[in-house]
């Protein structure tokens, strides 16, 4: 199990004054469920997954995993623990393969035909991606993909998934929701998303909706999505009315 408890993080705005990003953020993950975080832009939701993966450090508080303390530990030693993230714009290797990639991903050999599957699970064709680099050739999508596919390769406790919608097509984004239920049921591990889809957050086992830093709401799906499909028709229909006022 994932716990932070009482975690903050801290930063200095241009006028120097010190700004809570997170505020006093307590909260469980527990294994074998997926979670999906949601609100508005700017309330805090990717500076968490930084801070939990090490990315960033939390001002304050704690972060465990499995009853370890690993607030000090480096994104290295996270890693290493079984903390997984999936990047909102993933770094770039040359000379390195996409197969290659995987295999390092995955820790070991990786048989070509595993390979496959996790390129396909993200909607790639794989005889025309395992042998290109992953330089600048590739476009920030299939970027995206690919490192999504790494986090399947992986044996991991934690998946976090920044915003993996961002960049992907319709079709493939329909085979990346397809391949996150078939991760959730088939690995027991603990997965966390970051995203504003309906599709996804209807994979949810909890939705927690962060604003401002703090956890504004949180539940299952079925108590917390008619809230949020409820608040967005209703600002869509205020700024439809006020459209027509106006005209």
């Amino acid at each position: 199990m994932l716990e932070l408890k009482n975690v903050f993080f801290n930063v200095v705005d241009e006028n120097g004054e010190e700004r809570n990003i997170i505020d006093d953020l307590s909260i469980n993950f527990e294994k074998g469920k997926l979670y999906v975080i949601t609100g508005p832009n700017g309330g805090g939701k990717s500076s968490l997954a930084k801070v939990i993966m090490g990315i960033s450090g939390a001002s304050k508080g704690q972060i465990l995993l499995d009853g370890e303390g690993i607030t000090e530990k480096s994104i290295t030693e996270r890693a290493k623990m079984g903390i997984g993230y999936a990047f909102q714009q993933p770094p770039r290797i040359k000379g390195m393969t996409v197969e290659d990639l995987l295999k390092l991903a995955h820790g070991g050999d990786l048989p070509k035909e595993d390979c496959c599957q996790y390129l396909a699970a993200v909607g790639l064709c794989s005889k025309e991606y395992l042998t290109r680099e992953v330089d600048n050739s590739l476009s920030g999508g299939e970027m995206k993909r690919i490192e999504i596919a790494t986090l399947f390769a992986r044996d991991l406790k934690v998946s976090i998934f920044d915003e993996p919608e961002a960049g992907i097509d319709l079709w493939s984004f329909g085979k990346l929701n397809e391949s996150f239920q078939k991760m959730h049921e088939e690995k027991d591990q603990t997965i966390i998303i970051i995203s504003h889809q309906e599709r996804i957050l209807e994979l949810a086992d909890q939705i927690i909706v962060l604003e401002d830093g703090k956890i504004k709401t949180s539940g299952s799906k079925d108590e917390i999505l008619p809230e949020i499909l409820n608040q967005v028709n209703g600002t869509v229909c205020e700024i439809q009315g006020k459209a027509v006022y106006n005209g």
